[in-house]
């Protein structure tokens, strides 16, 4: 059962992927605004696991009992391509953890271009139309796959097209509660507040049972190990981030 709601008083969007990090923003954003001040965005764009993911975002939803939800169809990714996510003629690499501190400048297939950007913008969207004041979203620069859209001065430069192309009475602030810190450190904090990591997909490859081998899974794999903590998802292979 979730902990105890914290009364908020300002509107708060949270993109909610169905993975760990944006659960663990959720958990985050309820607790400072309470979940009938959160709003619940997610965006499907053609991903391999866009079903699975979906299902995470709505059992994560129902935990929290929050019902003002925006699910949203992004399917020109799928079109313009150039990731393994998106498009089936590129592999999704397998038995290669290759966190940002070991890759250095090199960027993973698994980097679908520009994403945040469409995400952020669909966000903001709601979010003005609503009358929110702020947008979780759960970008991880320190630990994760490198994706150039998850750095923080990102999200600074975004504030500005924010504060540019919306209303002179809008004000709102983008906030990145994880992004500076490992994915251990998410998952202590996540189990901290109580957030439903069982619930939570992270698997790049698979919708029935985690692969395991992808880039995705050893991160978590390997994150939950560091933080001493169980992972609650079963997984079809998993080797690699155990060593």
């Amino acid at each position: 059962m979730a902990k105890a709601e914290t009364p908020g008083t300002q509107k708060a969007v949270v993109l909610l992927s169905g993975g760990m990090d944006s659960c663990v923003c959720a958990a985050i954003a309820r607790e400072k605004h309470g979940a009938s001040n959160i709003a619940l965005l997610h965006a499907s764009y053609g991903q391999r696991t866009e079903s699975r993911e979906a299902q995470a975002f709505r059992e994560i939803a129902e935990f929290y009992g929050v019902t003002r939800r925006l699910m949203v169809r992004l399917d020109h990714f799928r079109a313009i391509g150039g990731s393994a996510l998106t498009d089936d003629s590129i592999a999704v690499p397998e038995n290669e953890l290759a966190g940002a501190e070991s890759r250095g400048s090199e960027i993973p297939v698994t980097y679908v271009p520009f994403r945040n950007a469409h995400f952020l913008s669909v966000g903001v969207s709601w979010a003005e139309a609503i009358g929110a004041s702020t947008i979780y979203i759960g970008a991880v620069a320190e630990d994760s796959s490198g994706y150039p859209d998850c750095r923080p001065e990102y999200y600074r430069v975004f504030q500005e097209l924010i504060r540019m192309g919306t209303r002179p009475e809008t004000q709102i602030e983008i906030v990145t509660p994880v992004i500076r810190l490992k994915k251990s450190e998410i998952i202590r904090k996540g189990s901290e507040l109580g957030a439903p990591l069982h619930l939570t997909w992270s698997c790049y490859q698979n919708e029935e049972e985690a692969c395991g081998v992808c880039d995705s899974c050893l991160l978590r794999l390997r994150a939950f190990l560091e933080a001493g903590i169980a992972d609650p998802i079963q997984y079809r292979r998993a080797v690699g981030a155990r060593r």
